[in-house]
Parts: C-alpha cells; structure tokens; sequence
C-alpha cells in the first residue's frame, strides 16, 4: 500500500512433486518417505522404520497445483490479505506412509517408532477463501505421489 504496489501472499499447504530434495536428512515428509521406501525396496530389507505413531494429519500439496493456484490468483484476487492455497483434505502419517509404500513397490512392512515425536496432532488449512474464488487442486494424492515418485526414480543419482 506504501507505495502503490500490489502484492498477493499465497500460503501453501505440505508441498511436493518432481525436484524436491529427496536427502535422507534434510527432506519433507514425501520425499522423504519415497527415498526410505525406494532404498529400502532396491536394498530387499523387511522393514522401514519411521518415526512416531503415525498418528499425525498432515495436508499436502502437488507443486503444479501451488503454480495453478498463483496464476489463477493474479487474475482472481485483489485483496491485501493472506490466503491459503491447498487441498483441505488431510490423512495421517500412517495413511500417507502405506500410500507411498504401495507407489515404490515396497512389499516389506512398517514400523513406528513410538520412542520418537509425532509433531503437531493436525495440519490442515482453511481453504475456504481460494475455493470461493473457484480455484480447486485437481491432482489427486495417489497421482501425485506416482508423477513424484517416477520423477526420482528417473533421477535419484542427482537428486541424492
């Protein structure tokens, strides 16, 4: 407003898609999942452990969908306030882990680390704003995690 420059601010939900960081420790929750089970499957091990009960919600996002929504915005929104860009589903860790574990193939099973932190109870965003606009994600999870993950499988040497 100071000096007559129109800004929008976007938030988005859990990112993820092609060219995120898939680094054992350093990486989202998707890739991270997606490179455990991937290495897990290609090293033939029995198990995956993951950290806490699993029983964590989190909402995520497809990144076409984030580059979608700020192109839909700058022709949609003209409001000086924050608004939230996701899907406004969310699922548990457990839920999102067997999702990821069916996408890499991985036959072995799972196991929760209930020693560890499972992090806030529930993360999903108010979306009600950007849906009143008539903006909605159209990838779907399932699809999403598959286009993720034949993304690193194409390019793991360089993504590690």
């Amino acid at each position: 407003k100071q000096y007559g420059t129109h800004f929008l601010s976007a938030i988005p939900a859990n990112l993820y898609g092609p060219n995120d960081k898939f680094d054992l420790d350093n990486s989202h929750v998707i890739p991270g999942l997606i490179r455990r089970f991937h290495d897990a499957k290609m090293s033939q091990v029995k198990s995956v452990s993951l950290w806490g009960t699993g029983a964590t919600r989190r909402e995520f996002l497809y990144i076409d969908d984030l580059a979608d929504a700020c192109l839909f915005l700058m022709d949609h929104y003209d409001d000086s306030e924050i608004i939230n860009v996701g899907t406004g589903e969310d699922l548990s860790i457990r839920e999102l882990a067997e999702l990821v574990k069916e996408t890499v193939g991985f036959h072995g099973s799972i196991v929760w680390d209930v020693t560890k932190p499972d992090g806030t109870p529930k993360k999903v965003m108010d979306i009600t704003r950007i849906t009143k606009l008539g903006w909605k994600a159209t990838t779907k999870l399932q699809e999403g995690l598959r286009l993720t993950y034949e993304w690193y499988f194409k390019h793991q040497r360089s993504s590690e």
